[in-house]
């Protein structure tokens, strides 16, 4: 039994119509015809919050349903390869704001009277913004192209 019907079989089950699974669910009614019509498919949220209205396991609805299947662990590894890059993209930019702060301090000790000290001489004052920003864009890279792979 493919998804849609699985969903249309429960749903009637319960006695509810299209409209009141929708409401249920914080969609619209024609969202819960295409599910059923297999137009469409629902994200993981929605399948998650379906398994619980219908008292059924996850596994229940997606062992039907090959290609839906195959939505949801795409969709769960979108979930998670973001979050990672982002933290990489953050790393990267703390680097690039020392870089800009190191620049900062040199111009102003060059061009004013000002004589700014900032960890002068340190290995990661000197190196730390490069360190930063070769791991962070290297690291985003990598999440990216592996991204593309999955």
């Amino acid at each position: 039994m493919v998804f849609g019907e699985k969903l249309k079989m429960e749903r009637k089950n319960k006695g509810w119509s299209q409209e009141e699974l929708a409401e249920k669910l914080f969609v619209s009614r024609q969202s819960v015809s295409k599910w059923e019509n297999g137009q469409n498919y629902p994200s993981i949220e929605i399948i998650i919050r379906l398994s619980d209205l219908f008292e059924i396991s996850i596994d229940e609805l997606l062992r039907s349903d090959e290609e839906l299947t195959e939505k949801v662990i795409k969709d769960s590894k979108q979930l998670a390869h973001p979050k990672l890059k982002f933290l990489f993209d953050v790393v990267f930019l703390i680097g690039f704001a020392f870089l800009i702060l190191k620049i900062g301090i040199i111009l102003l000790n060059k061009f004013t009277a000002l004589e700014l000290i900032f960890l002068d001489g340190s290995f990661f004052w000197n190196f730390g913004p490069l360190l930063l920003m070769v791991g962070g864009g290297i690291g985003s890279g990598v999440v990216k192209d592996k991204y593309k792979e999955d």
